[in-house]
């Protein structure tokens, strides 16, 4: 009697990612920053703005930061961020792997606080970063979920295999609340003087901060975008969803990021402009 075959082990997903930052076509310099990072429960590895790579035993962090106050505030804030993480996410590691409730929500919150309380201090103890401050939108992407955390109005981005386009993060403003609350359409919300006052940040004086934590769980054909304000300034909704899933012929052989990005600043360009962009293809 033949043994029976072994039951195959269906393959552990793999990422693809694309990350890219302008200055745009008006700022002297570039404030924003991103981060493309993996880890397990040993160490953090820097990844370059491309690649494709698999989540047997690695989970990965992409984020966005747009610094204020001083020219140097998004490097410094991407900077703390980068030392955050290495502290805190492979001892997170460490206890999932070890079938432990890893709480990755306190982990997160923990992490925006640390970035907070130094940004705070730098502001304090130094002249020129007085009032210092920066947003960060992340995203920890582990084999069947997407954990984030976001202050700010940076943007995390959510596009399904089966279409559309959702806005996972809330905007830090009184014009985004208005705008999740249906008081604003979205040509209004683009519109509003005040569209760039925000309620909540990193550092810049701000006493106490409440990350905006969740999860979104992904599947193979799923994409997300993490992005800086300056790139909503040049593209509407329907654009980025028309340049992620279905690029003109003259952008099709760029990465995705390069896509958003020099579309947005051909369109707009007046503010520093970044994207990230993690696909999960299809088997």
């Amino acid at each position: 009697m033949d043994s029976p075959e072994p039951a195959s082990v269906p393959a552990p997903p793999s990422l693809r990612w694309s990350g890219l930052t302008d200055r745009g076509k008006v700022r002297p310099n570039n404030e924003d920053a991103f981060l493309a990072l993996s880890f397990d429960g040993h160490e953090v590895r820097y990844l370059g703005k491309t690649g494709t790579a698999s989540l047997a035993g690695t989970d990965f962090v992409f984020a966005v930061s747009d610094g204020m106050g001083g020219a140097k505030s998004g490097e410094f804030a991407s900077r703390i961020a980068v030392d955050r993480i290495t502290k805190l996410l492979p001892r997170a590691f460490r206890l999932s792997a070890a079938g432990m409730d890893s709480g990755f929500s306190e982990i997160l919150v923990e992490l925006f606080s640390a970035i907070h309380s130094d940004l705070l201090q730098l502001g304090f103890s130094y002249e020129e970063c007085a009032g210092m401050g920066a947003t960060l939108s992340l995203g920890w992407f582990t084999p069947d979920w997407m954990y984030f955390a976001h202050l700010g109005d940076s943007r995390i981005y959510y596009l399904p295999r089966a279409g559309g386009l959702a806005q996972v993060s809330h905007d830090h403003s009184h014009v985004g609340w208005l705008r999740r609350h249906g008081k604003l359409n979205e040509r209004e919300a683009r519109t509003h003087p005040r569209r760039n006052a925000l309620n909540q940040a990193l550092g810049a004086g701000h006493q106490f901060i409440e990350p905006h934590v969740g999860a979104v769980e992904h599947r193979p054909g799923d994409r997300f975008l993490i992005c800086s304000d300056g790139l909503i300034e040049g593209l509407w909704d329907r654009q980025l969803e028309e340049l992620v899933r279905t690029p003109p012929l003259e952008r099709a052989n760029q990465n995705v990021a390069q896509r958003l990005v020099e579309e947005s600043v051909h369109n707009s360009g007046r503010d520093n402009t970044t994207a990230v962009v993690v696909e999960f293809p299809l088997p």
